[in-house]
């Protein structure tokens, strides 16, 4: 123990007596390290967001959409669903716990006095806080007799609460949708933003019957439908059956396109997956890179080292040191000099993490994963680095060392 103590001593007096040579590695280990700790945790909080939303969205739920892929991909919202078509669904799956259908209006404005503002317009049932998960904190929620009557009555986001009514409350207030009057009767959770950008709080909920008569001027068609299952592990086999049943239902020929659309939780990290991809080849290639170059760099100062350092070897294997352990105390430079910038690598990850979550609001999730794996690759590549070299000075004949 003693003697490792001794041997650790020496190879931090080498890396502080080579100071220019211990800083460029240092520097080299500390890119590569960086990009490595962004990776990881860009990974783990991208898994970590993934469940989050997940959960927000109903892992058991599936959100049909009016209106095939074709039709979203030109941004056109066909109405495709009927009431009609969603009694049915209510009783061809008795799988199903919630099937509630739904409007969307984008960019409706909003005002209250002399403030205005542009929100999502839902229109929902009683069922929308409890299918979504999504409850009031302030104020009530609907009933059934604000569904049933076509009651004025709306729900709204956090964020349009603050834009409306920054100094006040907004319960009990009345604003104008369309020039309509609409009283407030409760504000929802907030929810914040999606990795996409969208913020979720700036929607505003009202009754569906008052959206498709007073809004929409509609009496047979509405936009989505959200249906939630028992069992979640079936939900595949469920969306399948969605797609047939429409297609059977709207006698759709075969071959012709779907006129819905299904969004489910796995598609949700089908997206974040994909927002992560670039990030991971880019930060990826570098942080290999780099520590590869860290690795040669190292490598070869260390063989200059050993040149250098010829007579001091060779004197203290005149003394009794053994070749192992001057084997031990190249790699422990190496492995002092690998590890330092280790440590600052993940510093700098930590900086640049914080820049990217603020600039980009992208998913990161620091842990102690980020840090071992970036430390652990130092290692790996300190010790790779420091074999030769430490070979190299471990077969220096003392005689002739100490001779030249």
């Amino acid at each position: 123990m003693k003697k490792l103590i001794k041997i650790t001593i020496e190879s931090i007096k080498a890396v502080h007596a080579y100071k220019l040579r211990t800083f460029f590695c240092i520097l080299s280990v500390a890119l590569g390290v960086s990009s490595i700790s962004i990776i990881v945790a860009a990974v783990e909080g991208t898994f970590k967001q993934a469940f989050d939303m997940v959960n927000k969205f109903g892992p058991d739920a599936l959100l049909i959409i009016g209106g095939g892929e074709e039709a979203r991909a030109f941004e056109f919202r066909a109405k495709t669903i009927t009431v009609e078509d969603v009694e049915a669904l209510r009783q061809s799956f008795p799988g199903a716990y919630s099937v509630m259908p739904m409007t969307f209006d984008m960019n409706v404005q909003v005002s209250y006095k002399d403030k205005k503002y542009i929100v999502r317009l839902i229109g929902a049932t009683q069922e929308f806080t409890s299918s979504w998960a999504w409850y009031v904190t302030d104020g009530f929620d609907f009933t059934k007799a604000d569904i049933d009557e076509q009651r004025n009555t709306c729900i709204m986001g956090s964020h349009v609460a603050k834009e409306l009514f920054p100094q006040e409350s907004p319960v009990g207030k009345y604003i104008l949708i369309k020039q309509i009057p609409m009283l407030v009767i409760g504000i929802l959770s907030s929810r914040g933003i999606t990795p996409a950008g969208e913020n979720l709080d700036d929607r505003v909920v009202i009754p569906i019957t008052t959206s498709m008569r007073k809004i929409q001027n509609e009496t047979k068609y509405v936009n989505i439908v959200r249906m939630r299952f028992y069992d979640q592990s079936k939900l595949k086999y469920y969306e399948k059956d969605v797609f047939s049943f429409f297609r059977q239902r709207h006698n759709i020929p075969q071959g012709d396109p779907d006129d819905i659309s299904i969004i489910s939780s796995k598609m949700i990290y089908t997206f974040l997956a994909a927002l992560t991809g670039s990030l991971v080849m880019f930060l990826g290639t570098t942080g290999i890179i780099s520590l590869i170059v860290a690795g040669f760099v190292l490598a070869n100062l260390l063989l200059l080292s050993v040149n250098e350092r010829a007579k001091e070897i060779g004197i203290r294997r005149a003394i009794g040191a053994r070749k192992i352990d001057i084997m031990f105390q190249f790699i422990g430079e190496s492995v002092i000099v690998t590890s330092a910038g280790g440590v600052i690598g993940y510093a700098i990850s930590l900086a640049v993490s914080e820049f990217l979550t603020r600039a980009a609001n992208f998913p990161i999730y620091f842990s102690y994963k980020p840090f071992f794996a970036g430390l652990s690759l130092a290692w790996i590549v300190g010790i790779l680095a420091g074999l030769q070299p430490a070979r190299k000075a471990a077969d220096i004949n003392p005689i002739e060392a100490i001779r030249k």
